[in-house]
């Protein structure tokens, strides 16, 4: 079985400019891929030829111009139809299971309460039985390569240390691989939502292959953050940002047990238990975005003291890294978006810099359905051929 560490980063290797070309531009002629890759003309062909054989673009002969002889005037573009991988997203709460297509499109998906069991190891084998049973769906395509994004620590061979969950050396890698049989990619999940917005944002990819940076801040029933410069997600050795625990300061209606930790302020579960608190009759966190639409006060007093104590948040980080954009994910954000200003104006007035650029993530309501995807497609984009080898 093999377990990857991801790159999470715009490849340079030739394949992977070829393929990453096709997915963004195609269907495109072999000129114009050596145009927009930078590449000569005799290695976009070696590439293109290499990439046909592995299946992983097709060439287009009905879009050929009228009288043209011989290949290099057939477009190619990316083989949707063939291939498949799968992306597991382990939630404290919910997993995920995706199957992506090669252009990173979801092209089925499912959630499971994450499951409770005696150990890491029965929990994942439960969680890779269902993703084996859904991916199983699709007869017909080759499913080359699994990837799962997770909250805490990730190490070498996909072990994670995952706090919130109790676990502590868990062997993702090796029990998710045992369970599919396919190679597998591990990755914090913060990490792999950054690496996410590297490759659903076209328009983006320029400016990141120029050195731009941005900041990914994260906040649903975790909150994190990721670091990302000229097109790679930074990855310390120690692991990935630890802010759950940074101080809130005083709160109104949120943390009613003083904790004063970020993370248990603004989560979910802290939200609610926030509203319990207030005397709001809720059970989940739609109950108190339902009653704050419906113009209860307290509610929409505890969702936007939320998101000024986020905004607070990332102002600070934001400092610290001084990133060209910040770009926020999670349902924090997403689910109740009437709050967003009030998050804008807090970074405004935190900040030292009054002009930060702050984007809601494209990827909305299915940012960790893209983090997983973009795990189980990291190696293919990475190093297309190599990939391909390894599930042959």
């Amino acid at each position: 079985m093999h377990v990857a560490t991801p790159h999470l980063e715009l490849s340079t290797k030739p394949a992977a400019l070829v393929l990453r070309a096709a997915r963004l531009s195609g269907p495109l002629f072999r000129d114009d891929a050596a145009e927009r890759t930078g590449l000569s003309i005799s290695t976009v062909n070696r590439q293109v030829g290499a990439l046909l054989r592995a299946g992983l673009i097709r060439e287009r002969a009905d879009l050929a111009p009228a009288g043209a002889i011989g290949r290099p005037r057939l477009p190619f573009e990316i083989n949707v139809t063939d291939f498949l991988t799968v992306g597991i997203h382990i939630g404290y709460k919910v997993t995920s299971i995706t199957t992506h297509d090669l252009l990173h499109r979801v092209v089925g998906a499912i959630q499971i309460p994450t499951p409770v069991a005696e150990s890491p190891e029965a929990t994942l084998a439960a969680i890779g039985a269902s993703a084996r049973r859904f991916s199983a769906r699709w007869t017909g395509r080759r499913v080359l390569w699994a990837g799962v994004a997770i909250g805490g620590r990730v190490g070498t061979g996909g072990v994670v240390d995952h706090p919130r969950l109790g676990w502590q050396a868990a062997p993702v890698g090796r029990v998710i691989a045992e369970s599919l049989g396919l190679p597998v990619s591990v990755a914090s999940h913060v990490e792999a939502m950054a690496a996410a917005e590297l490759v659903v944002n076209p328009d983006d990819a320029k400016s990141a292959e120029e050195k731009s940076s941005f900041l990914y801040f994260y906040a649903r029933e975790m909150v994190g953050v990721a670091f990302s410069v000229g097109g790679t997600v930074h990855t310390p050795t120690a692991g990935p940002p630890v802010i759950g625990h940074f101080p809130t300061g005083t709160t109104e209606h949120l943390d009613p047990a003083r904790t004063g930790e970020l993370e248990a302020t603004v989560s979910d579960t802290g939200i609610v238990e926030a509203a319990r608190a207030a005397g709001l009759p809720v059970t989940e966190i739609e109950d108190v975005h339902v009653l704050a639409r419906d113009g209860d006060v307290i509610a929409r007093e505890i969702l936007e003291e939320r998101a000024r104590v986020l905004g607070r948040t990332i102002g600070l980080v934001a400092d610290i890294f001084n990133p060209d954009h910040i770009i926020l994910g999670g349902q924090a954000f997403t689910d109740y978006p009437a709050t967003l200003p009030v998050v804008a104006k807090a970074v405004r007035e935190t900040s030292v810099s009054p002009r930060r650029d702050v984007r809601v993530s494209h990827s909305g309501a299915t940012v960790q359905q893209q983090a997983a995807g973009a795990v189980s497609l990291d190696a293919i984009y990475n190093d297309p051929l190599e990939a391909v080898n390894l599930t042959a």
